[in-house]
């Protein structure tokens, strides 16, 4: 049976009825993404019409994810909130902390005993609150909840930018930071700007070496990393219903890439067979009463540009296999010959030193059944791999069932290390490298989501290239970049040219799936007398004190801290890798702020003029210089600031140290809506030019900002060393409700005041 299921029965008793309503009040035929936005209304049943890429909209989430490095910081906020539990279900999955470095059972062991502290603190906190906990080993967050916990039709946040890999089950699953969860595990609404919509129409069939895998990186080429920013993509046609479920979630997961507010797929018989697979016949058969909902209307598939804001159609029979990157998830090439090309022209090592599978992206049963199969051909044709191999199985339950099957055997036999359930190189948390930042050029292959440069290793000359499973055990066999398995051969230990076969798998285990202990602990029912213990010497954990309102005339003679040059992810802003470590105590991560971030005026990271002292330091330093002067500052950058990771770290650390606003050509959704949680001012250039204009020596003052309004643009006097000025206009995207979080200090502010009423 599964978790939650009178939640879920009640979320289909009231489609129906919402759906019919909404299609009535828009006048067409509706998508299946407007279903599930139109279901889920903080009000109940919709009342009116919303615009897309336009309108805030409050929502009322079914349930949350939260993975142990986000989930520090939204626990120690909600500890916060005044509240005696959670208001939806919750649950916590332990799968960031645990570095790969020897194998599983070592590095889980080494992980519960260098993190236990932590690991304790959520342990207490989910069961005082109320909250479903997932120990360490357990499985990676998105792989655990696409077995327990998404359902057709459904709604759900997570404070990870891949929760929306749920969307392989039919759900509108969106990453979110720390803060929102907060106000939907407060029991408030949960606000978002009705999504504008991109329909994907997948013709022919996958076969041969072409993956799920490859779908995404395909349209991650046409859409590049911001074409999905403020939409959420819809699949649909021939192609997406006989693709297997966990295909469909790794499509949607690694949508997280090109910006996508969330990916989905409508429920289908792939997804029927997967919930009866999981012990979830029970959704099943409450899915199959209102399947008409859990699916775009007819005549929207049928005429798809009358109904979406953009259509891309992609044959999958003309599909090939796809490596993606380096240091970019977008950048797409052609296996083989192409791949020669490009590789050599840029000066791309060709030699690979590592492939690596697994992931939330594709760690399922079927992912590494396909890429034993390539493993098992290289045991019987006599082939010795060529470059390292690590696997990352999704979850306990995935594990245990392809070791009974002899899948994990076969990888072992090739010397494969098998690394915990858990995130592992995909967020940086491998031990690669004993001096990371000074490690060779070198190639790596995975079946991964991002591939931003020190992401798996630290090691700013890894190559690293996005790929399928099957597609990474073949090119790590053959040790070579542009290997193309479809037509190239190898040269076995016996001298004989050999060719591996297509990749064969298995959608799910004939068997059926088994484990032993899946990793689960149930809250107690009343946690009243649970105590929840933060050391005030603690170097890993760190109750919050409030942020202080930022006031209009803190708003004036603010200094320049940083302007950032090109690319800055989240990972620019907050670094993952060792810094995890630092997750629940926001002064000492702090440490890590806008280390990463390139200077537009040296070309250099953490290297940044002290405009009190006139001497260069480290951002942090500098910043720490500066607040210790009650001077606030401002961060310049260009565009798509934030992409990447949902971790709120990135806007709480600028926050914490006294940076105000942060002034770009333009924001990644996620964390644009973190820094307005935050109590700060997310801002864009009215003209992207005055990017150019900003100096080194620049003070900010924000002359309107008593007249801070919806709609209405800020201006700016930018003052330079030699007295001259300039005044610009930045544009804002905040509400009303949103002005407010800035006037309190922070949306978690005005949550606890109104609690207190």
């Amino acid at each position: 049976m599964a978790f939650d299921i009178d939640m879920i029965k009640k979320v289909y008793a009231n489609m129906a009825e919402r759906v019919d309503t909404a299609r009535e009040l828009v006048g067409k035929p509706l998508t299946l993404s407007e279903k599930i936005l139109y279901s889920h209304l903080w009000e109940g049943k919709p009342t009116e019409s919303f615009t897309r890429g336009k309108d805030y909209v409050d929502f009322a989430p079914d349930r949350i994810a939260c993975q142990d490095a986000t989930a520090q910081m939204a626990l120690l906020q909600f500890m916060q909130a005044g509240k005696d539990k959670v208001a939806v279900p919750t649950t916590v999955h332990c799968d960031h902390l645990i570095q790969a470095k020897e194998g599983a059972e070592k590095d889980l062991k080494n992980a519960n005993d260098v993190s236990s502290e932590v690991f304790n603190f959520l342990e207490s906190v989910s069961n005082k609150y109320g909250i479903g906990f997932w120990k360490p080993g357990a499985g990676i967050i998105h792989q655990v909840v696409l077995e327990n916990y998404a359902f057709p039709g459904g709604m759900m946040i997570g404070t990870d930018s891949h929760t929306v890999n749920a969307g392989g089950l039919g759900m509108v699953a969106i990453g979110v930071g720390g803060a929102d969860a907060v106000d939907v595990m407060a029991g408030m609404a949960w606000e978002l700007k009705f999504p504008k919509l991109i329909g994907v129409k997948l013709t022919g069939k996958l076969s041969g070496w072409t993956a799920p895998k490859d779908v995404i990186l395909k349209v991650a080429e046409i859409l590049t990393v911001k074409g999905g920013t403020g939409a959420i993509v819809e699949y649909f046609g021939p192609g997406a219903t006989a693709m297997s479920c966990t295909g469909k979630g790794t499509i949607c997961n690694m949508g997280a890439e090109i910006g996508a507010t969330t990916s989905t797929f409508g429920y289908d018989e792939s997804m029927e067979r997967y919930l009866r697979a999981t012990e979830r016949a029970d959704v099943a058969d409450a899915a199959n009463e209102v399947k008409e909902y859990l699916t775009a209307d007819a005549e929207v598939y049928e005429n798809p540009e009358q109904y979406f804001d953009q259509v891309i159609e992609i044959n999958l029979s003309e599909l090939g296999p796809l490596l993606n990157g380096p240091f970019t998830p977008d950048l797409s090439t052609e296996v083989g010959s192409d791949m020669t090309e490009k590789a050599t022209a840029n000066e791309w090592p060709l030699d690979v030193e590592w492939g690596l599978i697994g992931s939330c992206t594709n760690s399922s049963y079927e992912d590494l059944s396909r890429a034993s199969s390539i493993a098992q051909q290289a045991l019987d044709k006599g082939l010795k791999m060529k470059s390292e191999l690590g696997i990352n199985p999704g979850s306990e339950q995935v594990r245990y069932t392809a070791e009974r099957d002899g899948i994990l055997d076969v990888f072992e036999k090739l010397d494969a290390k098998i690394f915990t359930n858990a995130c592992g190189p995909c967020i940086g948390q491998w031990a690669r490298y004993s001096d990371p930042k000074n490690a060779p050029k070198n190639s790596i292959v995975h079946s991964f989501n991002r591939n931003f440069a020190k992401r798996a290793d630290g090691n700013p000359n890894t190559h690293a290239f996005v790929a399928s499973p099957e597609l990474t055990a073949a090119i790590a066999i053959s040790g070579r970049l542009d290997f193309n398995p479809i037509t190239d051969t190898l040269i076995n230990e016996d001298g004989q040219e050999v060719k591996f076969d297509e990749p064969t798998g298995w959608e799910l285990p004939p068997k059926g799936f088994d484990v032993k202990d899946n990793g689960y602990l149930a809250p107690v029912e009343d946690g009243s007398g649970v105590e929840v213990v933060v050391s005030p010497t603690s170097e890993r954990l760190q109750l919050l004190t409030p942020f202080v309102p930022i006031k209009n005339e803190d708003m004036q003679g603010m200094k320049l801290l940083i302007k950032a040059f090109g690319k800055c992810t989240t990972d620019h802003i907050s670094m993952a890798g060792p810094w995890l470590r630092f997750r629940g105590h926001l002064d000492n991560i702090s440490n890590n702020c806008l280390i990463g971030a390139v200077n537009a005026y040296n070309k250099k990271t953490n290297f940044v003029k002290n405009q009190l002292s006139g001497e260069y330091g480290g951002v942090p330093d500098t910043q720490r210089a500066y607040k210790a002067k009650g001077i606030y500052t401002v961060v310049i950058g260009d565009h798509n600031y934030g992409e990447g990771s949902s971790r709120e770290h990135a806007a709480m650390e600028p926050r914490h140290l006294g940076v105000a606003a942060v002034i770009v050509k333009s924001f990644a959704r996620i964390h644009e809506t973190n820094l307005k949680k935050q109590g700060m001012l997310g801002l864009t250039f009215a003209n992207e030019a005055d990017y150019d204009l900003i100096q080194e020596d620049d003070t900010f003052n924000f002359v309107d900002i008593a007249d801070f309004a919806p709609g209405k643009p800020l201006t700016v006097e930018v003052v330079h060393a030699d007295g001259s000025k300039d005044t610009i206009k930045v544009n804002h995207t905040y509400n009303e409700s949103q002005i407010e979080w800035f006037r309190e200090g922070s949306a978690l502010n005005l949550i606890k005041k109104e609690n207190a009423v």
